[in-house]
């Protein structure tokens, strides 16, 4: 077998990471300055996009340690029985390509996972040794975030904690159910005590010390979990259920959902067709209604008989469809919790129109120019000089609402 360059291994160590959703795409149209005269390329191997609370867009590079791997999980990829080329990076080369593209401005971090070697144990401790020669020796100051191995030991993760920005324990499926189908050799309850261990740590370190009265550094941008959709019968309400108990039982910053992809040789029970990629994206909408804006898990899916959301409608405007009888509301008048469930209000637009109207009354020109889809606004909320009358009782409203379908290309 011939020895892979470090090019070859970022080729295939960063495609198999793209299956990690923790990172989003930048979704950039394919460009090379090799064929084309220029500078630059949107293709360059491991760096995706990511994007902080604030909105800014953040460069990664994202790859695996290795793709090799002990267990055999149907839905993945890399497991042990799949028939794909490996590449293993060692300590030394990570580092190296993190410093490089990160002196070069390609980067702002490192995301770093791994298929489990020999032990979890020993693929974690590699994980832990990477960052911390970037943190200690070379006093690397960038972002770092660590998939963690649910059967590590606790020195391990603690260790750990101490170099990275965020750390992130996947729960790899939204029941336990479909982890002892699909990944047998992974135990639920092993993971949520990883969870809960970690909570703990972040906790106790969250508090001053009483010498310094300074807060510990560990893992400041905290927990997170993905879980995969579409792999199993699992609805969207079940699902959400999961996301709800995940983030009151751990306080996790984030649950990712990442749509099931078919892969080669795949186990006969896991579906021929991935699931639409709406429904990835409605479930990001739904989870960010119940983190935001108020809204119940129930309330969400309770006007879907079959548990799933609706895909041609984001979920707060199916809520709103379904709850006529709370609209019009007046913005003039209205609680903030209540001005958040109106269609095409955000949190943000909300808080600038509570502002505004300390001062005035509002009208619909003044909302039109805080927001961007004041047609979807209209509807449901009466303002000076602005009542939209029989409006929200119309039988036709969700059709005049909802976005025109596309004739998609067949080339």
């Amino acid at each position: 077998m011939s020895k892979l360059s470090i090019r070859e291994k970022l080729a295939i160590l960063a495609d198999a990471a793209k299956y990690d959703a923790s990172c989003a795409s930048s979704g950039a149209a394919g460009r090379n300055s090799l064929k084309t005269k220029g500078i630059g390329s949107t293709q360059g191997s491991g760096i995706c996009h990511s994007y902080a609370p604030d909105g800014r867009c953040i460069s990664l590079l994202k790859i695996l340690l290795t793709n090799f791997c002990i267990y055999d999980c149907a839905y993945c990829v890399n497991r042990s029985s799949s028939n794909v080329k490996r590449a293993r990076f060692s300590v030394e080369e990570v580092v190296n390509l993190t410093l490089d593209f990160y002196k070069r401005n390609y980067i702002e971090g490192l995301f770093l996972s791994s298929g489990v070697i020999r032990s979890p144990d020993e693929t974690m401790a590699e994980m832990v040794e990477i960052a911390r020669r970037l943190r200690i020796d070379h006093a690397y100051q960038g972002y770092i975030h660590l998939k963690t191995i649910p059967e590590a030991g606790d020195d391990l993760v603690e260790q750990a904690g101490l170099y990275a920005d965020r750390l992130s324990i996947n729960v790899e499926l939204p029941t336990d159910a479909g982890v002892q189908q699909l990944a047998p050799q992974k135990k639920p309850e092993t993971i949520r005590v990883s969870m809960a261990r970690l909570r703990s740590r972040i906790e106790e370190r969250s508090e001053p010390t009483m010498r310094t009265k300074k807060r510990a550094r560990f893992v400041p941008g905290g927990q997170s979990t993905q879980m995969i959709v579409g792999a199993d019968a699992t609805t969207d309400a079940d699902i959400l259920s999961t996301s709800a108990r995940l983030y009151a039982g751990y306080r996790l910053r984030r649950v990712y959902y990442s749509a099931f992809s078919p892969i080669p040789d795949s186990s006969a029970v896991l579906p021929l067709v991935k699931p639409p990629l709406m429904r990835e994206h409605r479930l990001y909408q739904a989870d960010w209604l119940m983190r935001f804006y108020g809204f119940e898990r129930q309330e969400i899916t309770a006007g879907q008989a079959d548990g799933m959301l609706d895909l041609e409608v984001d979920p707060k405007l199916a809520w709103a469809l379904a709850n006529r009888q709370m609209f019009p509301l007046d913005v003039n008048r209205a609680p903030r919790e209540l001005l958040l469930r109106v269609p095409g209000l955000g949190a943000k637009v909300v808080d600038r129109m509570l502002a505004v109207r300390r001062h005035q009354r509002l009208r619909i020109e003044d909302l039109g120019r805080l927001c961007a889809s004041i047609a979807k606004v209209r509807p449901f909320i009466v303002a000076d000089g602005w009542s939209p009358r029989s409006l929200p009782d119309e039988e036709n409203l969700r059709a005049r609402l909802a976005p025109p379908a596309r004739q998609l290309s067949l080339f």
